[in-house]
């Protein structure tokens, strides 16, 4: 295969792998959910409207079955109903809310036998939103402590050129370094530009789960440097099935490994060794010395702020739908972060006084109130996953310069145009 040839089909892999990853699948019977405010936000006390409508083919479908629930979001629905849509179409009362807070309409409808589900999130007063976690009084020291014990492990970085990745302007490498303790590595792909020079770089940092990295190539087609790391200290570039063993096994429910220990958690190694992976990026040759980003979503959106808290050399940041915040939600009775801890399935063995404190020098709301540096931020209000809740939680104590970009009705994913958006913005700030 030519380079232009391998070119087009890296980029139309990313593409792909976006698409499958962050996009809303499309059926043939459509569930629409929407308030009655267009921008989903109402006042404290102030009724809410849910608009219902089965469609397909573009039509409304004339007696549809539906059952709908609405409540607080991740909390024990309110109000339930099972109705005959004689026109495909209702509006339905959601009621309010007294405090700042999401209030969720979910819909099932049956066609043909079949079940098609969607929902509508309304905000209520989401920028009053306050976390319910704790800042404790050592949170700076502790890490400062980590950042320190880090420093005196050395890197030790290998890297390994991988000739069948590599475009005509990109060399694409497998790289494994020392991270928190001697012994244990950190993997991720590394991304040059071939011509020679100086260049920004952005770190890419990834959301839940256990996986093979392909590396970001496109962005650095754009004249950046970029290295998109695994967390797990485990090689980024074996065959899926081996990720899919680990994540059965020894690393099954990896968010809650050693939480009742603070210093041994499984977090700890993951947060510094995004440092880590800055120390490699500032070590190159190419890099520029001064222009330095993180971007992720999810539990990368997590990351991406904690990075940017810890790491001054950071100096922009991209965060979707960050996990992790608030976590103690749950514990005041409204939605807290993913990984759930306090969860009505979880509280009963995580809510201890070992992991109360654990939790409080890793949530992403206390990192965000060290934040500096400019970031571009984007979510919707229908996240499942990441309750905007939780989300709100962290943004609102951000005192840095912020964008924040909604687009209202996604849950877990990203339109298209969210990534182009978040994608440009960070390119740009790098390349001043």
């Amino acid at each position: 295969m030519n380079k232009s040839k391998l070119v087009f089909s890296n980029l139309l892999i990313l593409i792909l792998f976006t698409f499958c990853a962050y996009s809303q699948p499309n059926q043939l019977v459509k569930v629409l959910v929407a308030p009655d405010h267009t921008n989903w936000v109402y006042k404290a006390g102030e009724e809410v409207k849910f608009t219902i409508s089965v469609i397909r083919s573009g039509n409304l479908v004339p007696n549809a079955k539906i059952k709908y629930e609405i409540g607080a979001e991740k909390m024990e629905a309110s109000k339930r109903d099972s109705l005959n849509l004689a026109d495909g179409k209702i509006t339905v009362s959601g009621g309010t809310m007294k405090a700042p807070g999401f209030l969720r309409c979910i819909v099932t409808a049956y066609v043909d036998d079949k079940e098609y589900r969607n929902l509508a999130t309304a905000g209520f007063e989401p920028e009053a939103i306050k976390p319910t976690e704790k800042n404790p009084a050592d949170f700076v020291q502790f890490w400062e402590k980590a950042k320190s014990d880090l420093a005196k492990i050395p890197m030790d970085a290998r890297m390994t050129l991988l000739p069948e990745r590599c475009t005509e302007n990109v060399n694409v490498y497998h790289v494994n370094l020392q991270n928190y303790r001697v012994g244990t590595r950190l993997y991720g792909i590394l991304c040059v530009p071939k011509k020679e020079g100086k260049y920004p770089a952005l770190l890419r940092v990834p959301g839940a789960g256990v996986r093979p990295y392909g590396g970001d190539i496109s962005t650095a087609e754009r004249g950046i440097i970029t290295f998109e790391i695994g967390i797990h200290g485990i090689p980024v570039n074996m065959d899926q099935s081996v990720y899919a063993s680990i994540s059965a096994g020894i690393l099954n429910d990896y968010p809650s490994l050693n939480l009742d220990d603070r210093d041994k958690y499984f977090y700890k190694r993951v947060y510094v060794g995004c440092l880590r992976a800055n120390d490699f990026l500032s070590s190159l040759p190419q890099y520029d010395g001064k222009n330095l980003g993180v971007a992720g979503g999810s539990q990368g959106g997590a990351l991406s702020i904690v990075t940017a808290a810890l790491d001054k050399r950071v100096k922009y940041l991209v965060s979707f739908y960050p996990a992790i915040s608030d976590l103690t939600g749950y514990l005041e009775g409204r939605a807290g972060g993913w990984p759930h801890l306090f969860a009505k399935n979880n509280v009963a063995y995580n809510n201890t006084k070992e992991k109360l404190n654990t939790v409080q020098y890793y949530d992403v709301v206390n990192f965000a109130r060290l934040l500096k540096v400019p970031g571009m931020y984007s979510w919707g209000f229908n996240d499942e996953t990441c309750p905007p809740t939780s989300i709100y939680s962290a943004y609102n104590v951000i005192t840095a310069p912020k964008q924040l970009f909604l687009a209202l009705e996604t849950g877990h994913w990203t339109f298209p145009e969210q990534n182009e958006k978040t994608n440009n913005w960070i390119v740009e700030q790098l390349k001043k």
